[in-house]
């Protein structure tokens, strides 16, 4: 049977055993006195064992043995693992990791043999030795079944997607040690799609029924193994089929782009019917726009992914860092429930990244300095995220030094990023000076206390994904960035405006509210326009002479209110159009252009629109 197409689900779930192997090591590394995450580390060893074996990935599975073999050893031993004996699972977990994206990627694999000595030592030193098959006599039947050999009936995981796979390597197994017999189905019913998982054998063989049972089980997502008595007659009985299925993300991209053409169509059809007085036209118009509305949500559902699964890999990050730098660090992770659309989250582990590398290397004190002032040895750092209306706020705090304004004040002036009449910067003024490109250099991280590293790739990254990013520092309290991002990115509801003859559109989660231009409501902020909105002061931005708009604004003109987190500010268009869904289509700004476009979009009269990105004018 050819398994090679299960490769990239082979990766994907490998990749999730993975991440759950470094979870319970760092558990077990936390609480060396319980065994419940070394139980969890050896089953999810096996079962790479199993899907590796299964794949042919003979380097995988030969790795995934020898750590299996000193993982067995731990879990009966009495004594508390050592901490080179935890670190030594660390390694073997990242070889591992490296293992199986070269056998997938068809690239030959070296493991380094001191990694195996060393696992063969560590399992050694508790005594482990090779179990030895007991022997039992043949049996002629089983059960009330007819039939020479022990019956065997075997059911594979509902959510297992290798589920033929699976089948095919157990009976592999089984013909290994033994003689099978009377396979039910046949062999070829494993590569149909309508394979359930379920199926029957009889073997004649000396070895007895717990290595029989280890050796199915090696496969890998076995739900259940039923040996002798009545499992023939079981064969046909299990569970149902599974109600989930795996499924690439580029076919989950295609349909988005086609609902994204349904989108742009169906608003050209509501426009044309508007257009006209015909009644069955309208009710046309109107079931269409209903069932795409419908075909939408689902599939932009389909799409939504729990934050864990880009969140699961940055305890060990944190932890493997925090040693090299010497410093002691409590990471937790909260709201790992909360969902994005999987292109957003796949988008923003590189920001991430960056953030908390600098809470660790420039946040979070050494522990010596925290005791000095007063603080316990070991840092904080939180990652958590919050569900805000139509967005997700993820927040990296740390409860470290906090951020040397005056440093950073010193260096802007020197560069001339910011007039000499200033004293002080403000959370928002700061981000912006550190998220200049160029600002991040490596003779400005000392003179900055490094906090600007990486700050304007993250500013990019969000700006690319419709979002923004916040910052809140206090000297010697510590440092919080909040990542503000859309939920969704292909489809958003959108206020549509006018200046002079073009039209620009606003996505509605970052428009507060609405106003008229009042002129003399119209103040002076440092400087420039403000506009005072009920006792609050509101910095004023005229989208005309951003643009560079040609003719006479209008008498009266609106103002839309916007806002990102605690940040607010007023932008002046010439007329408002309306709300409407988009269409959001991402494009690299033109050199020279100003950041405040997030995209584009084609309206229902078939025009083209600007998307403004809010977060680079507030």
């Amino acid at each position: 049977m050819d398994v090679s197409q299960y490769a990239e689900l082979f990766l994907a779930e490998s990749h999730e055993h993975l991440g759950m192997i470094n979870q319970q090591l760092l558990e077990w590394e936390r609480t060396p006195e319980i065994v419940e995450p070394i139980d969890g580390v050896f089953r999810s060893v096996h079962t790479i064992k199993g899907m590796a074996a299964t794949m042919g990935y003979t380097a995988v599975s030969n790795l995934a043995h020898h750590t299996e073999n000193l993982l067995g050893g731990l879990r009966t031993g009495e004594k508390k693992p050592a901490e080179d004996t935890i670190e030594l699972l660390f390694r073997a977990a990242d070889a591992l990791e490296h293992a199986i994206d070269d056998a997938v990627a068809g690239r030959s694999t070296d493991i380094a043999s001191d990694l195996i000595a060393a696992l063969d030592a560590a399992a050694g030193g508790l005594g482990v030795a090779q179990r030895r098959p007991s022997v039992v006599a043949p049996s002629a039947t089983s059960g009330p079944s007819e039939g020479p050999g022990i019956a065997i009936q075997v059911v594979v995981a509902p959510d297992s997607v290798l589920k033929g796979a699976r089948a095919a390597v157990v009976l592999g197994r089984m013909e290994e040690i033994g003689v099978l017999r009377d396979v039910r189905p046949s062999r070829l019913a494993f590569e149909s799609d309508d394979f359930d998982g379920r199926f029957g054998f009889r073997i004649e063989t000396t070895a007895g029924e717990d290595i029989l049972r280890e050796e199915i089980n090696a496969a890998g997502d076995i739900l259940s193994v039923t040996v002798g008595g009545d499992a023939w007659g079981k064969a046909s009985a299990g569970p149902g089929k599974s109600r989930h299925v795996r499924i690439d993300l580029r076919r989950l991209d295609a349909l988005m782009d086609l609902i994204g053409e349904m989108v742009t169509a169906r608003n050209r059809l509501i426009a044309l019917s508007a257009a006209r007085s015909d009644v069955v036209l309208d009710e046309v118009a109107a079931k269409i726009s209903q069932l795409t509305t419908g075909l939408q949500a689902e599939i932009i559902q389909g799409r939504m992914t729990p934050v864990w699964q880009v969140f699961d890999r940055f305890p060990r990050l944190v932890r493997d860092l925090a040693r090299d730098l010497g410093k002691a660090v409590n990471f937790r992770v909260e709201g790992k429930e909360i969902e994005l659309d999987r292109a957003i989250l796949d988008d923003i582990a590189d920001p991430l990244v960056h953030l908390l590398r600098n809470a660790l290397a420039h946040g979070i004190e050494p522990p010596d300095e925290r005791e000095r002032n007063g603080k316990s040895r070991e840092g904080q750092i939180a990652l958590t995220a919050i569900q805000e209306r139509a967005t997700v706020a993820i927040r990296v705090s740390d409860d470290g030094r906090g951020i040397d304004r005056q440093k950073i004040l010193s260096e802007a002036k020197e560069r001339g990023l910011v007039g000499p009449e200033v004293d002080t910067l403000s959370d928002e003024m700061m981000l912006r000076v550190l998220a200049r490109p160029g600002f991040s250099t490596a003779e400005s991280v000392s003179a900055v206390a490094g906090r600007g590293v990486g700050i304007d790739a993250v500013v990019a990254q969000l700006r690319v994904l419709g979002g923004g990013l916040e910052i809140r520092s206090e000297p010697r309290e510590g440092t919080t960035f909040t990542l503000r991002l859309p939920v969704s990115l292909a489809i958003v509801r959108a206020l549509m405006t006018r200046v002079g003859d073009e039209s620009y559109v606003l996505p509605i989660t970052h428009v507060a509210e609405t106003l008229d231009l009042n002129p003399a409501a119209i103040t002076q902020l440092e400087g420039k326009e403000a506009l005072s909105v009920r006792d609050e002061i509101v910095p004023l931005l005229h989208l005309r002479d951003l643009v560079g708009a040609s003719g006479t604004a209008p008498q009266r003109r609106p103002v839309v209110v916007l806002q990102i987190g605690e940040r607010r500010s007023g932008l002046v268009v010439d007329s408002l159009v309306g709300q409407q869904e988009i269409v959001v289509k991402s494009f690299e700004p033109p050199k020279g252009m100003l950041p405040i476009f997030g995209g584009a979009t084609i309206l229902s009269d078939g025009s083209p629109a600007l998307i403004l990105d809010a977060g680079g004018l507030v």
